[in-house]
């Protein structure tokens, strides 16, 4: 097919639902620059009836066909329709892409493309799955991954991971980094925040993250004692881990000064960036770390781990760190919390930095991505 000719793509989506973390804003957000870089292509999407209603709202989504399956994410009828169903499906198509680790075992006329976004689900010391299900999880995004014409994955420090422990072909692997709005959205104000989820007065070190060992957030708390009067925001999805921050908190006598919050709503965070006084991410490992460069594009000066992902994604935008050493992650904090010169550096290289982030530069990699993978689709039936 020929480069800029109209593509015709399907999308598995069956495990979009509120809540989907990353791999839900990658795909709500890829839809539309995709629509916006090539007007003329033909997105269907295949989800649940458990889809966001806000979603099918956008002005955007009466340009994409829904395919919508009344069954439970994850539950056997959808690993059944991903593995059976989608596959006769995607005869319709150019292309089918899985955006969310797993994808098809094979789509006969379409080629086949996977994004494995990081693979924290599998090292045991991050994987939040028990042994079973994480050698289960293994063995079908590793079949999948192979089956794909192209891979797709968010960040070369995890087409490197891939490449490690997967031994998958790094030819066969595209980067497509994640990217923000560069205009934001309509934040709450600050006031109203500050009320409903009492957050005091003081200044705010804010953290969005999943509530997961590996997000390392217990660094954040143990870091309290020596600082004054801040108030730490922990926003992401809980986890039966939440327990144990929550009496670290209450052990070091704390937990007055910490706010656990669920995933909340896009105007709240927005808002919530906008009024801390510095963001910080420790994790130990990242496919990606979104909200780092969320928090850059609001302004708002960042402290972040110096491996993984995030080292490569905050460049020089952010006050680095070894996330293994708490002397180090409480100094950044403090440094942040007190330096203005500091702060209005960091606050204008990340804005620069924010700004190279777009996501009409991730749907272009991810075009180019579904037209290598038709080529490699069609080499591949030749040689049969």
């Amino acid at each position: 097919m020929a480069a800029g000719a109209p593509l015709r793509v399907g999308l598995n989506l069956l495990y979009l639902v509120g809540g989907a973390g990353g791999a839900g804003r990658y795909a709500q957000e890829l839809m539309p620059a995709i629509l916006e870089v090539e007007p003329e292509t033909q997105l269907v999407a295949y989800t649940t009836t458990r889809v966001q209603g806000e979603l099918l709202r956008e002005p955007w989504a009466t340009r994409v066909d829904w395919v919508r399956f009344d069954f439970v994410p994850g539950s056997l009828r959808s690993l059944a329709t991903q593995l059976f169903r989608l596959p006769v499906e995607a005869r319709r198509f150019d292309v089918m892409h899985s955006p969310a680790n797993v994808g098809l075992p094979a789509t006969f006329r379409a080629a086949n493309v996977v994004t494995l976004l990081d693979l924290i689900w599998l090292h045991p010391e991050t994987s939040p799955l028990p042994p079973a299900a994480r050698a289960r999880t293994r063995l079908l995004a590793t079949r999948c991954a192979r089956a794909a014409d192209r891979v797709l994955t968010i960040s070369e420090a995890s087409k490197a991971d891939l490449v490690a422990t997967l031994r998958l072909d790094p030819q066969r692997i595209d980067v497509a980094p994640l990217a923000v709005r560069p205009e934001g959205i309509a934040a709450t104000p600050e006031e109203e925040l500050r009320a409903r989820f009492a957050l005091g007065d003081g200044p705010l070190v804010l953290c969005v993250a999943q509530k997961q060992p590996h997000k390392n957030l217990a660094s954040l708390i143990r870091a309290l004692p020596e600082i004054d009067d801040a108030t730490l925001v922990l926003a992401g999805a809980g986890s039966p881990h939440e327990q144990e921050l929550r009496r670290l908190g209450f052990d070091l006598g704390v937990s007055g000064r910490v706010r656990m919050l669920d995933w909340v709503a896009d105007e709240d965070l927005e808002g919530l960036y906008r009024a801390a006084r510095l963001f910080v991410l420790p994790s130990l490992i990242e496919g990606f770390g979104l909200p780092v460069i969320e928090a850059m594009r609001a302004g708002t000066p960042v402290a972040c781990s110096n491996r993984s992902a995030t080292l490569e994604v905050a460049g020089d935008a952010a006050l680095l760190f070894d996330p293994l050493d708490q002397a180090e992650i409480t100094a950044a904090v403090r440094r942040l919390l007190s330096d203005e010169d500091l702060r209005r550096d960091l606050i204008r290289r990340g804005l620069d930095r924010s700004r190279s982030y777009t996501w009409e530069n991730t749907a272009s990699l991810t075009l180019a991505s579904y037209r290598r993978a038709i080529a490699a689709h069609r080499e591949r039936r030749l040689r049969r």
